[in-house]
């Protein structure tokens, strides 16, 4: 009995194991995709149309948890007196700034979707948008937080416009001649609202100085 208790247990590691490496590889590939590949793999993406749940849980979310990890170790690795204080204080920063910034983004993308498209409210189908559209920006942050003396690197995520602009009419089905203006507008959206949270913070919570 104790045996077979114990094969169990190392066959529930092995699956464990080899359901996170295949989410990882998931995460991997749609972001490597948008970023080198952004028009076909916005296609595939407009074809496969996956349910919340499989965007929430496996794409989403552990990307937003490897972004809070990232900017703990960040600070552990980085620092040559480890202030745990500063660490959380860093993580909690980045937490509110991306999960935060995301689902404003989406909500903020939403209302432009009716008011300045005359399109119909679809705050699912932005929330999917924003998440892929933002693939360059949450890799930026796991490097310039592991790696914070190539913060020179964050000029990068002006690539976010491109990818907007692929994602416009194949994703989010605007209109040709709505493209660049639906472009301008979906990308401040994206840009700027993570930043916008972040220095919020700095200002009406002093406490999140460091």
């Amino acid at each position: 009995m104790l045996l077979f208790y114990h094969l169990l247990l190392k066959f529930s590691y092995f699956c464990s194991c080899f359901v996170m490496m295949n989410m990882l590889n998931l995460i991997f590939k749609r972001l490597t995709g948008l970023i080198l590949r952004p028009r076909e793999t916005w296609l595939a993406l407009a074809e496969l149309r996956e349910d919340k749940q499989t965007f929430l849980t496996q794409f989403l979310y552990p990307l937003m948890g490897i972004i809070v990890l990232a900017a703990f170790l960040g600070v552990f690795f980085t620092t040559k007196d480890f202030d745990f204080e500063v660490a959380l204080k860093v993580t909690i920063r980045t937490a509110i700034a991306v999960v935060g910034g995301f689902y404003l983004e989406a909500y903020l993308l939403n209302e432009a979707r009716k008011g300045m498209f005359n399109q119909q409210k679809n705050l699912e189908l932005c929330r999917f948008f924003v998440g892929y559209a933002s693939a360059l920006m949450f890799v930026m942050y796991i490097i310039t937080s592991l790696l914070p003396d190539f913060f020179f690197l964050k000029i990068f995520v002006l690539f976010t416009v491109y990818m907007i602009w692929e994602g416009a009419v194949t994703y989010m089905r605007v209109n040709e001649e709505e493209r660049m203006k639906f472009t301008v507008i979906a990308s401040c959206i994206v840009i700027l609202t993570p930043f916008v949270i972040e220095h919020a913070l700095r200002m009406l919570m002093p406490g999140f100085r460091v």
